[in-house]
This record gives C-alpha cells, structure tokens and sequence, in this order.
C-alpha cells in the first residue's frame, strides 16, 4: 500500500529537484526524505530516481508513479474537506402522513437525499393529526399533513387538494351489507375524524373491522370484499368500484388539503432547499392514476 506521506516527500523531491531543499520545503530532516524515498521504491519493486551532483532525474516508473501520486494526493485532499464540511452535519426532521411515503420518496426526497450529502434527512411518518401535533412539540421542522382544512395564513401553506372517495370491491357486497364493514386509518387521522363527524343517526350503522395506517392493507381488504374504504383517489385501481355515498347513506368525504407546516424556529437555508423541492413538485404529488374512472 502506497502511504500519502511518502508520496508527498516523493512530490516534493521531484519538485524541488533535489533531497535537500525537498526537506526544506517539508520541515525534516534530508535523511527522513532519503529513507521515505528509499521504503517507496521498496513498496513498489522500482527504482523512482537516478541520483547525481546536480540532483534527481524521474525514471520511467518514477514518470508513472509521479501521476498517481498527484491523483491521489488530490483525492486526499477532496476527502478531507468533505469530511470537514460534513463535521458539523445539519439535520433536518420531516414528518410526511404514512399513507404517501412510498408517493413523497419516489418525487423528490431521494433526489434531495442524492444531492445534499452533507445533510442527514430524518423522515417520520405518522398520522396528519400526529404529526401536526408533534410540530408544535419541537420534533419537526418540517411536515406536510392532510386536513379538511385550508391552513390559516401564516401557520402553513396549502400545496394541492387530495380527494378520497368510498370504495368497495368491484361485484363485491360488503357495501349492500346492513351494517356497514369499514377500513379507516387510525385514530386522529382527519379522513377518519370526518366520517364520524359527518356520520348521521339516520345513516346506516358503521362497524369499522380494520384500522390500519397502511393504505396496501386497507386496499387489499377493500379488494377481497371485506370492508369498503375512504381510498385516496390515486390509488383506486380496476379491482375497486367508487359508491355514492348518498345513494349507500354513507358518510360523505370532504375534498382534503394537503397543506406544508413549519416550525418557525428550526428553519436554516438547508430547510429552505427542501421547501422549494416540495412546491417543485407539486404538481406530480397531486397527479392522479390516469386509469381512475372518477364516477359512481
């Protein structure tokens, strides 16, 4: 293995064209730099100098070896100063609903993951109603949630509207079943606060069988007809059928908003980056599964 030390005396020798101002330059003694130059041409099995009264001249293997070493002198340097500037790495704490983490990785947090190295992203996910809770707790400095909701001015900033509508299996019956079998997400996730909150005693009797935070769970029960679901539109597929919920005496669902939320105290130049990333991608959060047939 080639030691940097004895490459910088290698460089230095070849540079100064001579040992004794090569020791000069480096601060040691001549005799260090014979011996350095001496242990190099033993790592590599070559001779790298020829020695005579007026100085060194490179040999062949010394002309190679002198081209790596600077290579790798600079590699040493870039290492450094990266480890330098990452000594005192920013964290940045986001907290994204559970449901979209798949959909929020996938737009743009790999590409800030890709691009900012020197800051560690610690992404949580949660619940919107826990994670706005969580915020003004001090554990965000960042969250995006979901609310029925615009956020008031100056305590967030809306980004798209997200619907969700019932569904069921498509031929399925859990929908036409006399008390109705739900999936809803758990608890203080709005979607669910709103169908209780909309819940009328002349509607039909509600038993909800599952609570998940996982949307792969709750469409997999929809799609095995054991329950129907309010399901975010992007993700209803030809296995599902969207029911009104008038003509099912259902709960209606509001159109939701999915809104950014910050903690005024922990927002540094790094946090803004992210911000801008979001509302970059906005558009594709918001996108819809083009195969969706919105109709009841």
């Amino acid at each position: 293995m080639l030691k940097i030390e004895l490459l910088e005396s290698f460089i230095a020798v070849v540079e100064c064209g001579n040992l004794s101002k090569a020791a000069e330059k480096l601060c040691r003694t001549q005799s260090t730099i014979s011996l350095q130059i001496k242990k190099l041409e033993e790592s590599v099995g070559q001779p790298l100098l020829l020695r005579d009264n007026k100085g060194v001249t490179l040999t062949e293997p010394g002309k190679t070896l002198l081209n790596y070493a600077y290579k790798m002198l600079q590699l040493s340097s870039q290492a450094i100063d990266e480890l330098k500037d990452c000594q005192n790495r920013e964290v940045i704490r986001l907290g994204v609903p559970t449901d979209y983490i798949n959909r929020y990785l996938g737009s743009f947090l790999l590409e800030f993951i890709r691009e900012f190295t020197c800051i560690e992203l610690v992404i949580d996910t949660d619940v919107s109603g826990n994670l706005y809770k969580r915020l003004h707790n001090g554990e965000f400095d960042v969250i995006v949630a979901t609310h029925w909701q615009t956020p008031a001015a100056g305590h967030g900033e809306l980004l798209f509207e997200r619907r969700f509508h019932w569904v069921a299996a498509k031929g399925g019956t859990a929908h036409k079943r006399e008390t109705v079998p739900m999936a809803l997400y758990p608890e203080n996730c709005p979607i669910r606060a709103q169908v209780f909150a909309n819940h009328q005693i002349s509607m039909r009797p509600m038993s909800v069988l599952l609570s998940t935070p996982s949307p792969t769970a709750m469409c997999m029960a929809v799609e095995n007809d054991l329950v129907i679901a309010p399901i975010a539109e992007f993700r209803i597929n030809d296995k599902m059928q969207i029911i009104d919920p008038i003509e099912h005496n259902i709960p209606p669902l509001p159109a939701f908003n999915e809104s950014l939320y910050l903690n005024p105290e922990t927002q540094t130049e790094a946090t803004n980056q992210l911000i801008n990333l979001i509302k970059a991608n906005v558009q594709e959060l918001g996108e819809i599964n083009q195969d969706t047939q919105v109709q009841y």
